[in-house]
């Protein structure tokens, strides 16, 4: 026999009551709250009373009183008064292989009405701490990705963090595709953030022919929210590193970092920030790091990542541009000046570098990759002679060889879209060049 007044006891008052705040302000981009006890990072949900729906929002930043919150999407029909519920503490998406083929937003919720996702096995926080300094494994493996310009004069390792920096228009998105298509690696992740909305479905289209196999894309277009657009690549990072801890060599992919730091200075100027440097307040240049040092090797598994960095004005100094290279382990700069020259890819070998080339190659190949770029640097060094006519042959018999091997390396360099070559073609090319 069931003891009321016993059960009744059990019963916890705090159980009873759902506590929650109430909207004291409303911003174009930010709600100000009061009511609730938050922390940094955590999700609540925000409901209109008037028209009866809710939307989750994500605390910003903490003052006396009252704390304020950046929605996740638009914050229209919401006043005065209307309640905030916490949700959760921080962000978390479902991690498992179901991912593997899907495209989903920032949150990790499939948008390719291919229903929901399967085979999930874990929850993964979105933010995290980077890998311990003494933690992280020695790269010294190479990481090949089929385009004949990078394999042979930029080469990777497997955990490397290489920039891909370019004005607009000159062939990030493009140059991506031909890296997923063209790399060996066991997994995937593409971050589109920023993007405009059909070039998602014209990437998976054109540059990867709508083959997602052991490709997950994780979008957050330009008309998103820019707590989503933040988000967008944090997520992506946490699919890539779910991966690498099952003890897989993941690839990947984010276009763009300068769209993630403007989502970023858009959250922090509305919350109060003073701008800096280029407009952008600190959290931006805090941002960066944190998100890219999670890139890397460790015992388990590799995250070899491409970051595009969409340069303002084609100025490689920006303040975006010249705090991500200080922070990848290489960048590969694209030059509009090949692309109007019709040279594809448009790689400015002699702007670019890898920091880890001589640890992934063998003794020859960096001996040859350096023979190629002093006759490049030839080239160029006397590009304005040669063209003007003040040059005449004879005159310098380095120059000459290395003008007699201009068109020979231009062939080699030049690379259509749809061609792949595996390492050891692209090496033997090399080599037939040099030793020409």
């Amino acid at each position: 026999m069931i003891n009321i007044d016993e059960v009744l006891n059990n019963i916890s008052n705090e159980n009873l009551v759902i506590p929650f705040g109430r909207i004291s302000k409303i911003s174009a981009t930010t709600i100000t709250a009061t009511g609730l006890i938050v922390a940094i990072g955590d999700v609540v949900r925000i409901e209109s009373q008037k028209h009866i729906y809710s939307v989750l929002g994500m605390v910003a930043s903490i003052h006396d009183k009252y704390f304020d919150i950046v929605p996740f999407s638009f914050i229209d029909g919401f006043r005065i008064d209307d309640k905030v519920f916490l949700q959760k503490d921080g962000l978390s998406i479902k991690c498992g292989y179901g991912l593997l083929g899907r495209v989903v937003n920032a949150l990790g919720e499939p948008i390719d009405e291919k229903g929901p996702i399967k085979d999930i096995e874990e929850n993964s926080a979105i933010n995290k701490e980077s890998i311990s300094p003494l933690k992280r494994g020695i790269i010294d493996q190479k990481f090949s990705t089929g385009v004949k310009a990078i394999d042979a004069m930029l080469t990777c390792g497997k955990g490397q963090k290489v920039g891909i920096f370019a004005g607009s228009g000159v062939g990030k998105s493009t140059l991506m595709g031909m890296i997923v298509k063209g790399s060996q690696a066991q997994i995937k992740v593409i971050a589109l953030i920023g993007e405009r909305g059909r070039e998602i479905p014209e990437f998976i289209h054109y540059n990867l022919g709508n083959n997602l196999e052991n490709t997950v894309i994780v979008t957050a277009t330009s008309d998103e929210s820019s707590l989503m657009r933040k988000y967008g690549a944090f997520t992506a990072m946490a699919i890539a590193e779910f991966f690498r801890d099952k003890g897989h060599d993941v690839l990947l992919m984010m276009d763009s970092v300068t769209r993630f730091a403007m989502a970023q200075r858009e959250i922090g100027l509305s919350t109060g920030e003073p701008p800096g440097r280029g407009g952008y307040p600190p959290s931006v240049f805090a941002l960066l790091p944190q998100l890219m040092e999670r890139a890397g090797a460790t015992p388990a598994g590799t995250i070899t990542a491409f970051f595009t960095v969409l340069v303002d004005g084609d100025d490689m100094n920006d303040p975006i541009a010249d705090q991500s290279r200080s922070i990848l382990d290489g960048h590969i700069v694209l030059t509009r000046a090949l692309t109007e020259q019709g040279f594809y890819p448009p790689i400015d070998l002699l702007q670019s570098a890898s920091r880890v080339i001589d640890k992934v190659v063998s003794k020859e190949q960096y001996n040859n990759f350096l023979k190629l770029k002093r006759v490049l640097s030839l080239i160029k060094e006397n590009e304005v002679l040669i063209r003007v006519g003040a040059y005449t042959k004879g005159m310098d018999k380095e120059l000459d060889k290395a003008l007699a091997k201009k068109d020979k390396i231009r062939d080699f360099l030049v690379q259509d879209t749809s061609s792949t070559y595996t390492y050891e073609e692209i090496i033997n090319q090399l080599q037939g060049v040099v030793n020409d």
